[in-house]
């Protein structure tokens, strides 16, 4: 072998290459790269979620322990003296009840339009889908309009629904005051069933069709088959509607919106049958100016709603039906 056929041992065996300052920076991996894109992209919701929301929960929680008024600078600290109060305050008792009452009753009335009528809509019908369209309209209304239509809808002197009864020779009832105020509440909530319909008719068009065939081949009848598969199997999507349902009844306003006098002055005046515990609250706040007691009366709401929820997870535990059972480990 001549000299010019001689390869540099280093070069055959391939000789490293010059370290620079690419090659001393250590490589991000993929799964680094993916919880920073994810952190990224969640940072408007964690920033806002924490100063529109953790910020004033802690806000209302330090103000319950004071005599803060919102105005004057002379208030102390009295640590649990607005709980001790709460839990000795018959008017906060007496509102709680009827809170409840409304709960129980208007989330199952709503549940159960919602459903009847994504069941009717979800039917081959003509023109189907502008009868799902009509029928949801009433819930995109904001509550603020809804609150006035229906205000003057049944209002004694010049509503609706006094006229169709003089139609029939009945006397004018008197719906914003008590003992009607409750059921024109009601009302406002079967407003909204159209809400309840979209989500039931979602429920009910993931079914798959083949039950139900199955069950029509075997002789079942039709409100077998509603009972025995499209409930069971409808019963997540219940259990949902339920809990959103207890939760947004707790803390309507809609009784403010119904009163004769919505403002801060005219709380007293509210129907007795339409005092829940957020009107209740809101005459704490700003009728009264008391808001270390109204925050104590928020963070009470606040843990009596974990505590239904749990309740309603716990009593609902053996009934609901899951395709993928929510429990098992990826």
């Amino acid at each position: 072998m001549t000299a010019g056929q001689i390869t540099p041992v280093a070069e055959r065996r391939g000789s490293a290459p010059a370290a620079g300052p690419a090659a001393s920076r250590p490589r991000t991996s993929i799964a680094t790269r993916r919880h920073r894109a994810f952190y990224l992209f969640a940072a408007p919701w964690i920033v806002g979620f924490a100063l529109l929301t953790i910020a004033p929960m802690a806000y209302a929680l330090w103000l319950s322990f004071t005599t803060f008024d919102g105005i004057s600078p002379n208030w102390h600290y009295v640590g649990l003296g607005n709980y001790r109060e709460l839990f000795s305050d018959a008017q906060t008792w007496q509102s709680l009840g009827r809170t409840g009452l409304f709960a129980i009753t208007s989330v199952p009335l709503s549940i159960v339009a919602g459903l009847g009528l994504a069941v009717l809509v979800n039917r081959p019908l003509k023109a189907r889908g502008l009868f799902r369209t009509l029928l949801y309209l009433p819930a995109v209304v904001p509550p603020v309009g809804a609150g006035i239509a229906f205000k003057q809808l049944f209002d004694q002197n010049s509503g609706a629904a006094n006229g169709v009864l003089n139609l029939f020779g009945i006397d004018a009832l008197g719906w914003l005051a008590d003992p009607y105020a409750r059921y024109v509440l009601i009302m406002t909530v079967l407003w909204t069933a159209g809400n309840i319909m979209i989500i039931s008719l979602a429920g009910l068009q993931d079914i798959p069709r083949e039950l139900l065939e199955a069950a029509r081949i075997d002789g079942a009848s039709a409100w077998r088959s509603f009972r025995s598969i499209t409930v069971p199997l409808l019963s997540p999507v219940l259990l949902f509607q339920t809990v959103t349902g207890v939760i947004a009844s707790v803390q309507t306003i809609m009784p403010l919106l119904l009163a004769p006098d919505p403002t801060p002055a005219g709380i007293t005046a509210l129907p007795q049958s339409n005092y829940l515990y957020m009107m209740h609250v809101f005459a704490e706040y700003f009728a009264f100016g008391r808001y270390g007691y109204a925050s104590a009366l928020l963070w009470v709401l606040f843990v009596l709603i974990l505590v239904a929820t749990g309740v309603i997870f716990k009593a609902t535990s053996g009934v609901v039906f899951y395709n993928v059972d929510p429990e098992a480990k990826k």
